[in-house]
């Protein structure tokens, strides 16, 4: 059955083909369904291919690219045939891209299904759905290429896709320039994925992951180091790691169904599945990097998220700092952790950005949670399935974000040593992973009780109410995966590591654990204690008001420590004088020099144009005295 991974990305992409032509014709909410369909229909052979997957030999280690047997292999078409460089275009079934394509299509149907009742009224109905349809697929080509060329195909598919459905309400300007800073902020991730996969070429020969894996025990440690940094330039891009996570607060700017997409489902897990299917490439020195940006984004954006008001800012910048959870991980070695926390963040985060467009349309597109309160009553469904998505991304058992969570730090402290020192590096990464863990617990606490509890806050002319059923099945789904989505790989269960062992043989060298039971543990019930401990000092701050809560959103973090404030200052000031400056030098200089030699040219064709009269005496006269002239030169030289 894993012929047939070619059906995957191909109903999605049907379905936006049919959107395009008919799109307007089929109207509300036939539009919608049908684009549901199509996400429902490639998750459906998703599940058979992954049937498939299973059914095949892995007993043996030694497969093509390290897959051992589950990997196969359908070739579409003879792409480039350049010289020596001959891509295919063509899809890998393997254990890494069916994970990422199972939660891809699951979650991107609950998703599309959310919309039909979400996007109802809106006069561009048919075109969202378009955009959307197209979403899905650019991120199945993604995540089931064979090679990096296909998977760049995908990538900047999701990088447009993510411009134009962030921009979607683009008659507001702060949409609009949202998406311009979403496209151009990815460019130089871009950048990044275009040079690795050049020295890739140019050293090894191919772009195959299956060539590659085989091939990178060969790379010269400087240049894969460099291949490694460049690698982790495009993932910051994509994944929004600190510096380019500027693009992705601002993304929320699009309709909530598409900051679920971009946040849970889609565009943001690209940079850490890049990461992991390369690992062999990965040195040691650039796996240090990556754990220290992956644990200062983590912190940096819970700090951020401690103090913002917007219901979906706080969950913009808790995303970051998940994904920085995620790099933490692969810069850990431990990747099989990182695709975990994909996983498990999906659920939940997927689940709390649709609990908060549920919010929103339920109070009329109030997003200030200063003006929210008390909603539990009005809006059940909503905040039973919210609070589910609140104690999974904080980290209380058995939840899944817990497992998740656990393993990475776990994975943190058992970080080997690559620089000499009185302290491990692991166990510092450690601390900042924990206290982040204690930042988070605390703000989706306090975003928690802001929303579902308290008094009521709303105006008067505000009618609060349950959302409809196309909004909160996805929320009741999504809430069940958030709860039990962590039986997939439980460290602390004896041997229950089911995705670790599926995954296993995808990894060029998989990290095994060393610490005993009791320190595991003793780590669990660290991460157990700041999880409550953030909880209890939200109950202090915002239930009763026991903590001045003015104290704890400084202006500081509320302004995210005034970078996008000094970007803006930097482009509107200093900024856009050196570019007035380039253009002058491009005017004056560059464009002067070759407007000279073509004034120049001009003006010695103007001289000599009287010669070309185009009356036949002349040219006649001017013959002859030639020819006086050439005689004359003839005798005096014979003279002489």
């Amino acid at each position: 059955m894993v012929s047939l991974v070619w059906l995957i990305p191909a109903l999605p992409l049907a379905g936006f083909a049919v959107l395009l032509l008919a799109g307007p014709r089929l109207g509300e909410p036939r539009a919608g369904w049908m684009a549901t369909a199509a996400s429902a229909g490639s998750f459906l052979l998703t599940l058979i291919t992954f049937g498939g997957l299973l059914g095949l030999d892995s007993a043996a280690k030694g497969g093509a690219g390290g897959h051992g047997g589950r990997w196969f292999i359908s070739t579409l078409f003879e792409w480039m045939p350049i010289g020596g460089l001959e891509v295919d275009a063509a899809l890998l079934v393997d254990p890494l891209s069916m994970t990422m394509a199972l939660f891809v299509t699951g979650v991107g149907t609950l998703i599309h299904l959310y919309s039909v009742g979400y996007m109802a009224g809106d006069p561009k109905y048919s075109k969202f759905f378009l955009y959307l349809n197209l979403f899905l697929f650019s991120m199945l080509m993604l995540v089931l290429g064979e090679n990096l060329v296909v998977t760049f195909l995908g990538w900047e598919g999701v990088g447009t896709c993510s411009y134009l459905l962030i921009s979607f309400w683009h008659e507001r300007p702060t949409a609009a320039t949202a998406g311009k800073k979403a496209f151009v902020t990815n460019r130089i991730g871009d950048f990044g994925f275009m040079i690795a996969t050049f020295l890739l070429w140019t050293t090894l020969g191919t772009v195959s992951y299956a060539g590659l894996t085989a091939a990178a025990p060969g790379l010269a440690t400087g240049t894969a180091t460099a291949v490694s940094l460049l690698l982790l330039l495009a993932a910051a891009g994509k994944s929004a790691q600190l510096p380019l996570y500027v693009w992705l607060p601002d993304a929320m700017e699009g309709p909530t169904p598409v900051s679920a997409m971009v946040h849970a489902a889609t565009m943001v897990t690209a940079g850490v599945y890049l990461l992991v299917r390369l690992n062999p490439v990965l040195t040691d020195t650039a796996l240090l990097i990556i754990a220290i940006v992956g644990a200062a984004t983590a912190l940096f954006a819970a700090l951020a998220a401690v103090a913002q008001h917007d219901i979906k800012k706080v969950l913009a910048y808790s995303t970051i700092s998940q994904l920085g959870y995620m790099f933490l991980a692969i810069g850990s070695g431990a990747y099989v952790a990182a695709i975990f926390h994909v996983v498990t963040h999906a659920f939940f985060k997927g689940l709390l950005f649709l609990g908060s467009g549920s919010v929103i349309h339920g109070l009329g597109d109030e997003q200030d949670m200063r003006r929210m309160g008390g909603l539990r009553l009005a809006m059940p469904i909503t905040a039973v399935t919210f609070i589910v998505g609140w104690l999974a991304i904080a980290g209380v058992p058995p939840l899944s974000g817990f497992w998740s969570k656990d393993e990475i730090l776990l994975a943190a402290w058992e970080q080997p040593d690559i620089i000499a020192g009185p302290l491990r590096v692991g166990h510092l990464l450690w601390v900042v992973g924990l206290v982040t863990a204690l930042l988070t617990a605390y703000y989706m606490s306090r975003q928690t009780f802001l929303v579902f509890f308290g008094g009521q806050r709303w105006d008067d002319s505000v009618h609060p109410h349950e959302s409809p059923a196309t909004m909160t099945l996805p929320l009741v789904v999504l809430a069940g995966a958030a709860a039990i989505g962590g039986v997939v790989n439980l460290p602390l269960v004896g041997d229950w590591l089911v995705l670790e062992h599926f995954l296993e043989p995808v990894l060029a060298d998989p990290l095994h654990f060393d610490s005993g039971t009791g320190t595991k543990w003793r780590l669990a019930l660290a991460a157990i204690i700041a999880a409550l401990l953030g909880i209890a000092v939200a109950v202090g701050a915002w239930l009763r008001s026991r903590i001045p809560t003015d104290r704890l959103e400084p202006a500081l973090l509320e302004n995210v420590f005034y970078v996008d404030a000094t970007i803006s200052n930097f482009v509107g000031g200093p900024g856009t004088a050196a570019f007035e400056a380039a253009a002058t030098v491009d005017r004056k200089v560059v464009d002067g020099a070759v407007n000279g030699v073509a004034k120049l040219v001009r003006q010695l064709g103007q001289s000599v144009r009287p010669l070309q009269s185009g009356y036949l005496r002349h040219y006649a006269s001017g013959v002859a005295v030639g020819a006086i002239i050439l005689v004359v030169w003839l005798a005096l030289r014979g003279v002489s």
